[in-house]
């Protein structure tokens, strides 16, 4: 079996604001979580390289992928200039509706700034990977079809439109998903749909359900270096994985109240 960390970041910054603090990585132990990995062998690889490695049983020596959620425009101050520095591919999630200059295409309440579609198509040119993270950032698996079509589709819509480049990966907003959503997510022209779980993917795993490791402040050299070597990861994300185990099941109960409500 083949196992491969797939990290996901969010916000890379020294001063983040409250609502994004949790999950903003300083700076510095951004530049020393990648030079760790560039020092130890591993292999970067964009979210749709390592499907497409998956799929021709082609993957290399000690794999990872780094991913962005969401877009925040200290992607490219931050984070691009340390990948660039270290020739690492990343894949960025992009929810086209929080784009800056995304007009009258906004959609959804953006956390902080957000990348621009000349930053996107900037970092795309450098080899950066540009992948859907839906329109509006809602949790999809509360929306009704028409809704989570319109959700999945206009926001690959815009992002080849804007990036020039297909998109064929996705990312789940909050992680989240259901067999209904993943099922859209192919409809949509898809081929692999990331979440979150706190697991170290595997070749077995779904292409429409990779699970990634978070990466946020609170995460510290020590748990970063066992989580990418696969040392101990459920107990590293202990509470994490309790947490969203319990939640899921809060998420099925509402949306089935939902349903139940709609057909009365």
């Amino acid at each position: 079996m083949i196992r491969v960390p797939i990290l996901m970041y969010h916000s890379v910054t020294d001063r983040p604001n409250p609502e994004t603090a949790p999950l903003a990585v300083r700076i510095g132990d951004f530049t020393d979580q990648l030079s760790y990995l560039k020092e130890t062998g591993f292999t970067p690889m964009t979210a749709s390289d390592l499907v497409a490695a998956f799929n021709k049983n082609q993957v290399p020596a000690k794999p990872v992928v780094v991913t962005f959620d969401d877009g925040y425009a200290d992607f490219h101050s931050n984070a691009l200039p340390v990948l660039d520095r270290l020739s690492f591919p990343a894949t960025v999630f992009l929810t086209s509706g929080w784009v800056s200059d995304a007009g009258k295409d906004a959609a959804g309440e953006p956390l902080d700034e957000m990348l621009t579609w000349s930053q996107a198509r900037e970092a795309a040119a450098t080899g950066i990977e540009i992948g859907g993270h839906s329109h509006s950032h809602p949790q999809l698996d509360q929306l009704p079809d028409a809704e989570l079509r319109q959700e999945l589709r206009k926001n690959k819509a815009l992002l080849e439109d804007n990036i020039g480049r297909p998109v064929a990966t996705m990312a789940y907003p909050y992680g989240y998903s259901s067999a209904r959503v993943r099922r859209e997510v192919y409809k949509a022209g898809y081929f692999a749909g990331y979440a979150v779980a706190n697991a170290i993917a595997a070749d077995k795993h779904d292409m429409l359900a990779i699970p990634r490791l978070t990466v946020a402040r609170h995460t510290s050299m020590s748990m970063f270096t066992r989580a990418v070597e696969g040392n101990a990861v459920p107990l590293i994300y202990l509470r994490e994985r309790i947490l969203t185990k319990g939640y899921a099941i809060v998420r099925r109960t509402r949306y089935g109240m939902r349903r139940a409500m709609r057909n009365v």
